[in-house]
């Protein structure tokens, strides 16, 4: 790695052609590095170190597609809309990761060019905050965006996270959307607003509860506790109804990597996971619906077996 094109990229995320070519870097050897994979180019115009490249996972990659945009903008911008949510450390499932959003904030119309969308915006106090070190919309203010640009599932899920973290509160969320009276494409903000409770602990349930709603489903109990005969807690359910004698869980691989303990495998996990709700069901009388990802792509099916199982129950 050249140190100084390493020193910008500490300061800036990516270095631009022009940087390199003040360096020495002649076109056609900056082409030559492309093809080696020893450079990679972000976008036209603006590289980051091809190992640097390949160690990243989908979301840096997008942040690194929008700190080019940014370097490569004539004026100054802010991230925002669904490049906030990247930068605000938000899950970015189902958001369009090809554009990059920035706000203009001297009010001017902004422009679009190939993967670019600038945006005019009136900025108010607590818009913006600061994330390490650069200017970016803060979270409530990226979230009411995106719900402009992005799927309603998608948005809740973003919302889920950001009222989790703390990062935003649902009285934030309807103060600052009662001041987007003016504000383009607004229609599905409100149901976002009011969908979501930060009670989902991860995308998958997320989009468990969204496919529970939209299927008109009785609305399920969160995060329920189930205690054995002393009073210990033995589990916590993802979704429950007591009513119907049924609960549901989401597994998805995160769940069990994150509960890993020392010297252990994921099999471990499913196993202690397994022996948990068969304490459940011993103990509550029951039944467990459990879901991957790839369920979610046939909701009918489950949401037929969740209706099945509540029938047999009465």
């Amino acid at each position: 790695m050249d140190p100084r094109l390493l020193a910008i990229c500490v300061d800036h995320g990516v270095f631009l052609r022009h940087e390199a070519n003040d360096l020495g870097y002649r076109d056609d050897t900056i082409k030559k590095l492309v093809d080696t994979k020893a450079w990679h180019r972000v976008r036209r115009g603006a590289y980051v170190f091809g190992q640097t490249w390949r160690a990243a996972d989908t979301a840096e990659r997008y942040r690194l597609f929008c700190l080019a945009t940014i370097r490569q903008s004539n004026v100054e911008v802010i991230p925002s809309h669904t490049s906030a949510v990247a930068f605000n450390g938000g899950p970015l499932w189902g958001l369009n990761l090809s554009v990059s959003h920035l706000t203009r904030p001297d009010g001017k119309t902004g422009r679009s060019a190939a993967g670019v969308r600038q945006h005019r915006g009136v900025l108010l106090d607590g818009d913006v905050v600061d994330v390490d070190g650069r200017r970016v919309m803060a979270p409530t203010r990226a979230l009411l965006e995106t719900t402009t640009v992005a799927p309603v599932e998608a948005c809740i899920c973003v919302a889920d996270d950001f009222l989790r973290r703390g990062l935003t509160t649902s009285e934030q969320l309807r103060s600052r959307y009662a001041l987007m009276t003016s504000w383009p494409s607004t229609l599905t903000t409100d149901l976002v607003v009011r969908l979501a409770d930060g009670l989902h602990e991860s995308v998958g349930e997320t989009r468990t509860g969204y496919m529970i709603w939209r299927a008109g489903l009785p609305r399920p109990e969160l995060q329920v506790e189930v205690c054995d005969e002393n009073g210990t807690v033995i589990g916590r359910v993802d979704f429950a109804w007591p009513e119907h004698r049924l609960f549901l869980e989401f597994d998805g691989l995160q769940k069990y990597v994150k509960h890993l303990g020392p010297g252990e495998t994921v099999a471990d996990v499913v196993l202690r996971e397994k022996h948990r709700e068969e304490q459940i069901c011993m103990l509550t009388g029951w039944r467990c619906v459990r879901i991957t990802w790839d369920d979610l792509q046939r909701p009918e099916v489950i949401v037929q077996r969740i209706r099945n199982l509540m029938a047999a129950a009465a």
